[in-house]
């Protein structure tokens, strides 16, 4: 493989998903989802669906009402991926991943995972009416979403937008539009530390595997600058909350 393509390839992969998340605290919200078997769960802004497929098995493909599911993303890189999983898994025949945007999406869902991507839909408030209609009648949605744990620089609050607030800002959000808090939990600092770090590693191995590569130097630059900033700016000032929400 050419040193470019195994740039591409090398994005996420060191990634389990891409949000501050350990596998004990993933298994905690699914539990809270309470997938039952024969629902339909909706991934948007699924990435390479590994929650969605964990919810999926979670629910039971092998009884006499499957669960299936959806996820949808603009990444055609990351879909591929999400293909392959499910293949390795055999759940190819119960999760379909679709290209589309997320703010487009109009069928249902029993249950419904919303993490990370609340800026598709315009932002938090916008996110929370949208996914109303999208989670049926005694459903669940599973919303991360980010929030300030401390006040920001300035500098860094224009990175992450106007529209991220404290955790009770982003709570009574949720309460206003009708929503009510069936769970809660925010990523540790493990969990972030590990999501950073997973971030960079494939590329950082890159790196270190093709230093002369022409585009070695821009990543390296994207890289550090990543770090510094994750460091020296936003750990321990930006959290990510889970919300499993009903109506």
């Amino acid at each position: 493989m050419q040193s470019a393509d195994h740039l591409a390839a090398s994005r996420y992969a060191r990634m389990r998903w891409n949000t501050p998340l350990s596998p004990e605290h993933a298994a905690l919200l699914l539990q809270r989802l309470d997938v039952h078997p024969g629902a339909r769960v909706l991934d948007l802004g699924c990435g390479w669906g590994e929650l969605l497929l964990r919810a999926v098995a979670a629910g039971g493909v092998s009884g006499p009402v499957a669960t299936r599911g959806v996820g949808v993303d603009t990444d055609d890189t990351a879909l591929a991926r999400g293909r392959h999983l499910a293949t390795q898994r055999s759940l190819h025949r119960h999760v379909t991943f679709v290209m589309g945007e997320v703010a487009a999406w109009q069928e249902p869902a029993d249950r419904v995972l919303c993490i990370g991507s609340a800026h598709a839909f315009g932002g938090t408030g916008a996110a929370l009416d949208a996914l109303a209609a999208l989670v049926r009648p005694g459903g669940r949605l599973l919303f991360g979403d980010a929030y300030w744990e401390l006040s920001p620089t300035a500098e860094i609050a224009e990175v992450f937008g106007p529209e991220v607030a404290p955790l009770p800002g982003l709570v009574e959000a949720a309460r206003e539009r009708g929503w009510r808090v069936l769970h809660l939990s925010t990523a540790d600092q493990r969990e972030w530390d590990d999501f950073e770090s997973t971030w960079l590693a494939g590329r950082q191995e890159w790196l270190l595997t093709y230093p002369e590569d022409p585009r070695a130097a821009d990543v390296r630059a994207e890289l550090d600058e990543r770090l510094r900033q994750y460091v020296g700016g936003y750990r321990g000032v930006l959290g990510l909350a889970y919300l499993v929400l009903g109506r």
